[in-house]
């Protein structure tokens, strides 16, 4: 049976969320482990083949080895915490087993959040691979370590999305993703945003999408405008930017990432 965690938004919308258990979030450590250790078997063989080519004194030798440590300790911590980071909140295990990690509270998870985490891996490792967090995970009704709860993260499953294997033809709205040069994934839509999305929210988008390509210059402006005004701050995707363009572009990538989920919905 699927353990879940729910979220009451202030907007009074309910987000479901499939936790991540010791198995699967073990199984994300076991192939980020394996990617480690290549990475480090990689700095053991450069430190050789450097002291094979070069002629180090004997206390010259000693800096090349503290240099090696550090930058393993580096590559150990630096690795779960930049990819967290930057592949909202997904190490290269994460995405093989599709888990994600994400606020308490649904949303994306903060540079701060992840930090924390990642520096309480230290103690979560004690006294050997992890047994303190595994065990942790285990006994937790959320499935959190240690790093879990100071950083206030859970980990999660991300929906899979649904494939149509009906071909259909190109439309004018496919045309113009096309002129764009926009493919799935290109843009980044956080668990808690995608679960906030309304039925009303989808069809204004939809609407949107197949209506931009027949509309005059100007209609198309106005109708970005006040479309964009609407979904993108609720998406998180608004900067402040001005430009007609580049906020239709955002709108059919947010079609995209969401049409494939939202389609089998109705």
């Amino acid at each position: 049976m699927e353990e879940r965690w729910k979220v009451k938004t202030p907007e009074h919308v309910t987000l479901n969320f499939q936790l991540a258990g010791l198995g699967s979030r073990g199984a994300a450590q076991i192939v980020d482990s394996i990617l480690l250790a290549l990475l480090y078997s990689g700095m053991i063989a450069l430190l050789i083949f450097t002291e094979n080519q070069l002629d180090f004194m004997l206390e010259g030798r000693g800096w090349v080895i503290a240099f090696v440590i550090l930058v393993l300790f580096g590559i150990q911590w630096g690795y779960f915490f930049l990819f967290e980071w930057f592949s909202g909140g997904k190490t290269l295990g994460k995405m093989m087993l599709g888990l994600r990690v994400v606020k308490e509270d649904g949303g994306k998870a903060t540079v701060l959040s992840i930090l924390i985490r990642n520096l309480l891996r230290i103690i979560d490792m004690l006294p050997f691979y992890y047994l303190i967090g595994m065990v942790m995970v285990f006994l937790h009704p959320q499935h959190k370590r240690l790093g879990d709860l100071v950083g206030g993260t859970i980990v999660i499953h991300e929906r899979k999305k649904q494939r149509s294997k009906k071909k259909q033809k190109q439309t004018l709205v496919e045309k113009e993703i096309e002129n764009r040069d926009l493919k799935s994934g290109q843009l980044v839509i956080g668990e808690w945003e995608r679960q906030s999305v309304t039925k009303k929210d989808w069809d204004l988008l939809k609407t949107y999408v197949y209506r931009y390509p027949t509309l005059k210059p100007e209609e198309k402006n106005t109708m970005t405008r006040e479309v964009a005004e609407i979904l993108l701050p609720k998406l998180g995707l608004e900067d402040g930017t001005k430009s007609k363009d580049e906020l239709a572009t955002r709108l059919y990538a947010a079609y995209i990432e969401l049409r494939e989920e939202w389609e089998f919905h109705l």
